[in-house]
């Protein structure tokens, strides 16, 4: 419709290296990833095929060390990345950022041994990996969780029903969070479980408004067995390990949200340059010129932000903050922008022969996965304020 293509986001990356990869991961989205996007979406269909891709191109562990099969990417480089596999399609930029979420428990905390052991097919093996914390009765207050783990022996077993798991019940190996002591944060640990444990099923994935090819289940454990070997670092460290995860968690669905919003931008200004109103482009009245500046800015201003983030996280300093107001300010953005996008697309906007509709519908679960915004706005608050009931 429109004579005028969106142009690639110009980013800053540190390297050569860097740039190529970003060429060929932009290479993958346009040619494997998006032309599949509506119609596998629409269908629910999770394309495991291209995680497979994905990690045969050394794309499911960038963050991660190359002695054990990772890229050795700064975190600057890799949510560049995810934003680039966001804008194609959510489902795959979320679910990278799910299993390198995963991931992290074994690659920061893990032995020596355990990292040999499982990291190699872990990050570049073709496995695909889920993160359970939530629970049914435990969302935001996470350190009550009930699933519990009681050694025997050698081993532990596992009981209990985890929530809201992307890959449920399609993952290769979840990462558990169980109760082994007290009430309260101090009685968690974390487990590395395999996807074919007996006893490890996963429910009926849920009916979702977006994201339908993602599946999202529960997943239940009935005694579960996992040796001691499988427990991820120290008992009782599994709830700081958690948080931790989620620090960098976080970052990655800001960046999934500025790709969404990005591809938002994307179509509408590609619909607003090509229709024509009243003898001119409908992009030259200034009230859809004005919502276009704004959509731009909010996506920089959201870009520049978990970049800040990223940059303060490779260069080893205190990110939790920023990371919290990265996700905060990037998923409200991008629920912001896709609606824009509706309106400027107007009737067409709101039908499923363009793709708006979807990415308003998506938006909305970024800003409620791994800490809703609500929790974002308490966790900045302390930091800046100072802890509540001093």
């Amino acid at each position: 419709m429109s004579d005028r293509d969106p142009q690639p986001v110009e980013r800053q990356l540190p390297t050569e290296e860097a740039r190529d990869l970003l060429a060929l991961v932009r290479d993958i989205a346009q040619r494997e990833i998006a032309p599949k996007a509506a119609e596998e979406e629409d269908a629910g269909r999770f394309p495991r095929e291209v995680f497979t891709l994905l990690s045969e191109s050394g794309l499911l562990g960038l963050p991660y060390d190359a002695e054990y099969g990772g890229g050795d990417q700064p975190y600057e480089v890799y949510l560049q990345v995810l934003e680039e596999l966001a804008a194609a399609r959510l489902t795959v930029g979320l679910g990278v950022s799910v299993h390198t979420l995963a991931s992290y428990a074994l690659a920061t905390y893990g032995t020596k041994q355990q990292q040999v052991e499982h990291l190699p097919a872990m990050l570049g093996g073709g496995l695909l990996g889920a993160y359970c914390l939530s629970e049914p009765s435990s969302g935001s207050d996470a350190a009550s969780l009930r699933t519990k783990a009681v050694r025997d022996g050698d081993q532990w077993v596992i009981n209990g029903t985890k929530a809201w798991i992307t890959h449920g019940g399609i993952a290769d190996f979840y990462t558990v969070m169980a109760r082994t002591g007290e009430d309260g944060p101090r009685g968690i640990t974390a487990f590395l479980v395999p996807g074919d444990a007996p006893g490890l099923s996963g429910a009926l994935p849920e009916k979702k408004m977006g994201m339908k090819g993602s599946p999202t289940a529960q997943v239940h454990l009935d005694n579960v067995r996992v040796g001691d070997d499988r427990r991820i670092g120290e008992e009782g460290q599994g709830f700081s390990i958690a948080l931790s995860a989620l620090d960098s968690g976080r970052l990655g669905i800001a960046a999934c949200a500025i790709g969404l919003a990005q591809a938002a931008l994307d179509e509408a200004v590609r619909y607003a340059t090509g229709r024509r109103q009243f003898g001119h482009p409908i992009a030259d009245f200034q009230g859809l010129r004005f919502m276009i500046a704004d959509m731009a800015t909010q996506i920089e201003a959201g870009r520049a932000l978990y970049l800040a983030a990223a940059r303060l996280r490779d260069a080893g300093k205190p990110f939790a903050k920023q990371a919290a107001m990265a996700k905060l300010h990037c998923t409200d953005a991008a629920m912001k922008v896709t609606t824009d996008a509706v309106q400027i697309l107007g009737g067409y906007g709101y039908t499923a022969d363009f793709p708006a509709e979807r990415y308003m519908r998506e938006a909305k679960v970024l800003q409620i996965v791994e800490g809703t915004n609500q929790i974002q706005r308490m966790v900045i608050a302390r930091h800046v304020a100072g802890p509540e009931g001093r």
